[in-house]
């Protein structure tokens, strides 16, 4: 397929072209997320119960649903510059290779030593924090990329960094781990003995792989627990995905500096902060009634919160210390298999996506690991970029889609979120290739364990 008129491969903005703000879709949403609750009260949390966990400045964000723009501090976009803006790409190649009249974009995320989009959060939450005056924060990490970018930021800004690793992620990527390492954390594989939480999880279910939401409990006890140390997240939390909207804002400014419009928009979906940036100014259009996109969210058949999950009020971690969230949600007991959808592999979702999902503006689709895999290596092998496992998930939707315009002959424009790079994550694409990897599907036996742990709130 010969290359557009007028179209480059990769567009790039000059640096003054950068988002100066974020943008806060809350703001144009006609249906609000419903608020966090106090476990004990079942009240709305107030800002002064939030900030014993959170950093001052991230709980006003995570409270603003009005404000939909918000300044981004200088310091913020000095550091942004050393990777951002990032490519978007047209996938020439790939388009070549389905023989497809659609036309494919992706947004490439994986540009620095994270791997990942998590830094674009991981350094605005370490500066809200070194503002703050604190020693440190605490986190949990699943496939390591959020891990690794707030070891990145809290080196940048001299602070103290402790990660709890989901256990089979440790022991699935030590390299990942050693990343963390080298820049100054310290990394606890989840569930452990260093924790209440942890020592209570082990004692419930022996041997167990861990998932988000133990690391979670680990990570929250630890910042509680310590003086001068506050928790800090990775993903699911409005103050992420607002922090992450710049992936999108850059996707959009690119798109109109050259006439592109989507049609359909796809993201990987665990919690909701690469799905919530890219999506977020087009969203935006949407919701105002400006123009109207095709919007799908793609999580792993293993743990598929939006397509089988419940809209309900469930905890955020399985060691249920953390406040409630209106989500969609598999039980906050329930632990997915130890498979290779990293990052992707928590109980719940963004309240704000999961009421964006609730209210008809998007759709989501669950896809199975083998063949994620297949559609990572066929990009590879085409785009030159070894993606990430969540990356794929998106990759999978997006060809699925290209081939639906083969047969139909539509020439859609299709966007999608490449978050991240797979170098790290060699054990999966080992087990693909040795023909050692399965597709567990969860049975309507195994989710129902975690809906009846759901919490019993009349709201």
């Amino acid at each position: 397929m010969k290359q557009e008129k007028n179209i480059p491969y990769k567009i790039y903005l000059e640096e003054d072209e950068m988002p100066k703000s974020w943008y806060n879709m809350r703001a144009d949403m006609k249906t609000k997320p419903a608020p966090l609750l106090n476990p004990g009260t079942l009240q709305p949390m107030t800002f002064d119960e939030l900030r014993g966990v959170f950093c001052d400045e991230l709980v006003r964000q995570e409270l603003d649903d009005t404000t939909a723009y918000i300044e981004i501090p200088a310091e913020i976009r000095d550091f942004y510059r050393m990777y951002r803006p990032s490519p978007l790409v047209r996938a020439y190649c790939l388009e070549e290779k389905l023989q497809t009249p659609a036309k494919i974009y992706y947004k490439f995320e994986g540009n620095n030593t994270s791997g990942s989009h998590k830094l674009n959060s991981a350094i605005a939450q370490a500066y809200y924090a070194k503002k703050q005056g604190l020693k440190g924060v605490t986190t949990e990490t699943g496939a390591g990329q959020w891990g690794t970018a707030l070891s990145m930021a809290c080196a940048y800004l001299g602070l103290d960094c402790k990660v709890y690793m989901v256990k089979v992620s440790y022991e699935q990527k030590p390299f990942r781990r050693e990343v963390m390492r080298t820049y100054g954390a310290s990394v606890t594989p989840s569930p452990s003995e260093t924790t209440n939480v942890g020592r209570k999880i082990l004692a419930e279910h022996p041997g167990t792989t861990g998932s988000l939401g133990c690391a979670i409990s680990e990570a929250v006890e630890a910042a509680t627990s310590n003086e001068g140390y506050r928790y800090v997240l990775g993903s699911v939390l409005n103050q992420v995905l607002l922090h992450q909207s710049v992936i999108g804002l850059e996707t959009k400014t690119a798109m109109d500096k050259y006439g592109i419009e989507p049609d359909i928009i796809i993201g990987c979906a665990g919690g909701g902060s690469n799905l919530g940036g890219l999506i977020s100014p087009f969203m935006g259009q949407k919701l105002r009634g400006e123009k109207d996109y095709r919007f799908i969210a793609v999580e792993p058949a293993s743990c598929p919160s939006f397509t089988r999950g419940k809209f309900a009020y469930d905890f955020c971690d399985t060691g249920m210390i953390c406040p409630l969230a209106k989500m969609y949600t598999l039980g906050s007991g329930f632990i997915p298999s130890p498979n290779h959808a990293g990052g992707l592999r928590f109980h719940g979702m963004s309240s704000t996506l999961s009421q964006l999902y609730h209210d008809g503006y998007m759709e989501a689709v669950a896809v199975e690991q083998t063949s994620v895999f297949e559609a990572a290596e066929q990009f590879a092998r085409v785009e030159g970029i070894l993606p990430a496992p969540e990356s794929a998930h998106a990759i999978r939707a997006a060809i699925d889609e290209a081939l639906k315009c083969k047969e139909t002959g539509e020439e859609k424009t299709i966007l999608f979120g490449l978050t991240g790079t797979g170098y790290f994550d060699m054990v999966a694409y080992e087990k693909f290739h040795d023909g050692a990897m399965t597709d567990y599907i969860p049975t309507d036996e195994d989710l129902q364990k975690g809906f009846d742990g759901l919490p019993k709130v009349d709201k």
